[in-house]
């Protein structure tokens, strides 16, 4: 046996094994989303798909210049605290490239500070709360949603047109709720000085105490309602709500609520007449929306909701930002995203330099209670880019950046 020529052999092997490791780590580009799966689940099992299918599409085409793409996902428990250990759970073991993720306005702000004291790539997929891209925004926090603001100004020019004078507002006592309210109020006291505002209802996130609720807004007798209540409290509340006939004669203005995740649930419950914003995926006409729709059902036999479009278009941001900026760098990929225009179901996008907010826009329109079922009419796209403050009220906002 010639032991110089089996050591060098081995010796060979060895290094090989080693270096294995690294070359499958260059193969794929690995994506680290965190979300609200058990608390939430009407909003992401759908984005869950929607994260998938885009996945899927991307690698089909052959991933981003040769690399794969690879979904890491973990349940932050509804819990800031939780949102931060698995975000430095997957940096330090799963080795992932970017960050992404967060349905709850409190988590999300808790994933943007990690970003900015880790130096790490966040695409901020749903949280509403504007804090994320202004009061609290930084280098390398992004977010696609239209935020809190954004809705608020697109549902304020409806609110004047009611021409009603006394306001009640009904909301989750957490950021997204706080902070919804606070821009409706402050946008439509600037478009109609004369409003009051008669009566706010702050209540627990997922504990709504739907009857104490409903009477004390009919006590105030408002000639108006601004709802930001979804998920298990929008229903508790409109179920209430048509039982004691507070939405008899008063006007509803309503964030979130034209969304199928929330309206599907109300069956014959759906009110008629409520302004909202939502995502009537069984009218747009587009080409992009088409392509989009005809992909999901043929994947999953099923109509997307909003958060399909929230998590597929989140998937193909970061696909197209990694490829504009050759690679993962983060600071590469942060100047990749600044500007960045990408292709979605609503159209094409693009992430304002200024506050890393992307123009998506949302649809607007009514509710209608049709054969029992909820759904949207007389409805309108509207870009989310002519719903954004201007750039010299940006800096003032994002100062401590």
């Amino acid at each position: 046996m010639n032991l110089s020529r089996t050591f060098r052999c081995t010796a060979v092997a060895a290094c090989l094994l080693a270096v294995l490791p690294v070359a499958h780590g260059q193969d794929v580009i690995r994506i680290g989303e965190i979300n609200s799966y058990k608390a939430q689940p009407a909003f992401l099992e759908p984005y869950r798909k929607g994260m998938e299918l885009a996945v899927g599409e991307v690698n089909v085409a052959g991933g981003i210049d040769g690399r794969k793409l690879e979904l890491i996902t973990r349940d932050d428990n509804a819990s800031p605290g939780d949102a931060v250990r698995m975000a430095e759970e997957l940096i330090s073991r799963e080795k992932v490239d970017v960050l992404a993720g967060a349905f709850l306005s409190n988590t999300g702000l808790a994933l943007t500070d990690f970003a900015k004291q880790r130096k790490f790539f966040y695409l901020a997929g749903e949280p509403l709360t504007d804090k994320i891209i202004w009061g609290s925004g930084n280098k390398y926090t992004f977010r696609l949603r239209p935020g809190t603001y954004m809705q608020a100004a697109m549902l304020v020019p409806e609110a004047v047109k009611l021409h009603r004078k006394r306001w009640a507002l009904v909301y989750p006592n957490y950021e997204y709720g706080q902070s919804a309210v606070a821009a409706f109020k402050e946008l439509l006291k600037a478009a109609q000085p004369d409003v009051e505002f008669v009566n706010e209802q702050a209540t627990p996130l997922g504990k709504l105490d739907a009857g104490s609720t409903v009477q004390a807004l009919s006590d105030a007798r408002p000639d108006a309602i601004f709802n930001v209540l979804f998920g298990a409290d929008l229903s508790k509340f409109v179920r209430e709500g048509n039982t004691r006939g507070l939405f008899e004669g008063r006007e509803v203005v309503s964030v979130l609520t034209g969304e199928p995740e929330y309206l599907d649930p109300l069956k014959d419950e759906t009110p008629t007449g409520w302004i909202v914003t939502g995502y009537p995926w069984y009218g747009i006409q587009t080409p992009e929306h088409k392509a989009f729709f005809l992909a999901y059902h043929a994947k999953y036999n099923d109509y997307p909701r909003l958060g399909s479009v929230v998590g597929y278009t989140m998937i193909k941001s970061l696909a197209t930002g990694i490829r504009k900026a050759k690679g993962i760098d983060t600071d590469k990929l942060v100047a990749a995203f600044s500007g960045l225009v990408v292709e979605s179901p609503f159209g094409r996008i693009s992430y304002r330099a200024q506050d890393h907010q992307s123009t998506m826009g949302a649809f607007v329109g009514k509710t209608k209670n049709e054969g029992g079922k909820g759904v949207m009419v007389d409805y309108r796209y509207l870009d989310g880019a002519k719903f954004l403050p201007g750039d010299s009220d940006v800096k003032k906002m994002r100062a401590a950046e």
